[in-house]
């Protein structure tokens, strides 16, 4: 028998930085994401060898070790070790034997939620392995302690709950980690036209997201009044994002990724580089009228608004910097467990 499980990655369309502690818990953050048909996949394969085998088939990265209740935290496949550590110490209280494999569609620091979406994905499969009680907030929460608390990884709270729920949500964010997630019904002709509108460019970087959100946490506790002002502006970004999707005003959409891009620049040092400044500026000449860096910023994807016909020509333009157009469609579905004989 194998399990199985996929959860999606996601796209942060406003107010990405908000649901970072401790700005979120002090003025309550707001999110608008939407995930894509891009998923983080989890399989087990129950043992009776008593053996651990943890195998990350993209990363070609493999950890084999006799079951025992705790693995070593050091630096190597620590999300695989990080949910089987909250597993064992929270549910099963003894050591299991198994194989966990696992993919992600998107290489790490690609500011698509990659981590938080697998350690989703991972929990999933436990869940459905051992028959966990566990509900949708429940597992978003759970796969955010493992993250943020045990395994001391820097970043917000919106990844773990999009992968979890799925489908367009407006997120809030508040004080003692209360979220309260909002989901949008977005008419088809909408989806599809946002879908036609909003084009998804990988710029072949990668970056550590911990740091610039390490720098953000900072602005926030040294209180830096053009760090927090900014990110008020990026809550009310969010704000603006739901209103604009549920009216069916797609064509406030690329003004106001515009005004959130303006604003993010000024969360924190390295959120837009030199090369992504110059593609953000090529794409909006080109005919887009905004876009926005996904996830914390310093690298990975960019995606912009391209009304009417424009995304030829932006295409056309950001096929002349090194990077890939990537094609996506939005999804419904959140976290799918199963199981296969």
């Amino acid at each position: 028998m194998i399990i199985r499980s996929k959860a999606p990655l996601r796209i942060g369309l406003a107010g990405g930085g908000s649901d970072v502690s401790p700005y979120s818990d002090i003025y309550g953050g707001a999110i608008l994401n939407a995930t894509i048909n891009m998923y983080a996949y989890a399989s087990i394969e129950p043992c009776d060898n008593n053996k651990i085998i943890l195998n990350a088939i993209d990363k070609n990265e493999k950890y084999e070790i006799d079951s025992v209740k705790e693995l070593k935290i050091d630096g190597n496949l620590d999300l695989l070790k990080g949910v089987y550590n909250a597993i064992v110490k929270k549910y099963t209280k003894k050591p299991l034997s198994f194989k966990l494999s696992t993919f992600v569609d998107a290489p790490p620091g690609s500011g698509m939620g990659t981590s938080s979406t697998l350690v989703t994905a991972i929990i999933g499969a436990f869940k459905e392995w051992l028959n966990i009680p566990l509900g949708e907030y429940d597992i978003a929460h759970f796969a955010y302690e493992i993250e943020r608390i045990d395994l001391k990884m820097a970043g917000g709270k919106q990844d773990q709950y999009a992968a979890t729920f799925g489908g367009f949500n407006f997120m809030e964010f508040y004080d003692n980690d209360k979220v309260i997630v909002n989901p949008l019904r977005i008419k088809n002709t909408i989806l599809n036209e946002l879908t036609n509108n909003i084009v998804l460019f990988n710029t072949d970087t990668s970056r550590i997201s911990a740091d610039i959100i390490s720098k953000q946490q900072k602005n926030v506790i040294e209180k830096k009044k053009t760090s927090i002002e900014a990110m008020h502006n990026i809550k009310k970004q969010a704000i603006l994002m739901k209103e604009s999707l549920l009216k069916g005003e797609l064509h406030k959409i690329g003004e106001i990724l515009d005004y959130g891009y303006k604003y993010k620049k000024q969360m924190a040092n390295g959120i837009a580089t030199p090369q992504m400044e110059k593609i953000y500026q090529a794409a909006k000449k080109a005919g887009a009228t905004g876009g926005k860096i996904s996830g914390a910023g310093g690298g990975g994807f960019m995606f912009f608004y391209c009304p009417g016909n424009t995304r030829y020509n932006v295409i056309k333009t950001l096929n002349n910097f090194k990077g890939q157009i990537r094609k996506y469609e939005f999804t419904t579905n959140g976290l799918i467990t199963w199981k296969a004989k």
